[in-house]
């Protein structure tokens, strides 16, 4: 069993900082992600986004088949609806542009050529594709949020993580990531005069926890304890924090942990600090590996 050690249950009580947004270079997935994300893809505390992902991960389903007894149909009622059944089911599916790309990659044929087409005629190409050419087996991953979909189409060997389960790591170490550890979820920066402000409630729209029915995204600091890493030359510490965050990154997951810069505000003066991060692929057969270094603040 993994021991996970959590520090500083009660996060120092410190102040804000004035903030360099010009030193080093600036990563915007976190303030994309906040610009762009509706009301109802926002969650208050980890918990409640665990909660919401988990009831995914339990409406969803994956199975191993043949390629060849895959059964492309097109509906009477609706000649432009592609959708598919697969071998011992009667329900038809309905493919996402993304695993629609995918099974046209296992007959080698162009998606973008097929999505030209109309659906009873790309049915008969994908049809005569899956039929023909060599037998395969390829594994499925199904969901039924109310409307029955095909979400994937990987090799049968494919290993999946669920964002549940990521969640439920992350809270090993930052619990509802709203505060009851040291890691939490970020305060607001007053872009106006670059103080960083660590004590803001959670809202929906300070919130960094982020969900949709495909995706998650996710990113907490430990802002009440910096690290001195020296002095500024007119003598103040400087000091930093540490923040991670989750994504999807090219229909796979990263991990980025981080140093953000920041200052403790004397007399206006601004921080001379730059962030450091190591970011992490995770690979479902490998684990984690280290793929790249840089200096950016989040």
């Amino acid at each position: 069993m993994t021991h996970v050690e959590v520090l500083d249950a009660k996060p120092a009580a410190r102040g804000g900082g004035k903030v360099d947004v010009s030193r080093g270079e600036r990563d915007g997935r976190v303030s994309s992600e906040w610009l762009n994300r509706p009301a109802d893809e926002r969650y208050l505390s980890l918990s409640e986004l665990s909660a919401a992902v988990r009831g995914r991960a339990d409406q969803s389903r994956t199975c191993i088949v043949e390629s060849a007894s895959i059964r492309m149909e097109v509906s009477r009622d609706d000649a432009e609806r592609l959708t598919l059944a697969l071998p011992g089911s009667d329900a038809t599916l309905a493919p996402t542009h993304w695993s629609f790309g995918q099974l046209a990659g296992v007959v080698g044929t162009s998606a973008a050529y097929l999505r030209q087409l109309p659906a009873p005629f790309a049915g008969i190409n994908l049809q005569y594709g899956l039929t023909s050419s060599r037998t395969e087996q390829v594994k499925t991953l199904e969901t039924d949020d109310g409307q029955l979909e095909l979400r994937a189409v990987t090799g049968p060997n494919y290993g999946r993580i669920y964002d549940h389960e990521l969640v439920s790591a992350v809270q090993r170490i930052a619990s509802d990531g709203t505060g009851d550890t040291r890691w939490k979820v970020p305060g607001v920066l007053d872009w106006s005069t670059g103080v960083y402000n660590p004590h803001v409630d959670v809202t929906r729209n300070t919130t960094t926890l982020y969900a949709s029915d495909r995706d998650v995204f996710l990113f907490l600091v430990d802002d009440l304890n910096p690290i001195e890493a020296g002095r500024l030359p007119d003598g103040w510490p400087d000091l930093y924090f540490r923040g991670c965050l989750e994504g999807p990154q090219h229909q796979g997951r990263t991990l980025v942990v981080a140093h953000l810069a920041f200052a403790e505000q004397h007399d206006q003066r601004p921080s001379l600090a730059v962030a450091h991060r190591m970011q992490f692929g995770v690979q479902a057969p490998l684990g984690a590996r280290p793929i790249r270094r840089g200096t950016a603040p989040l």
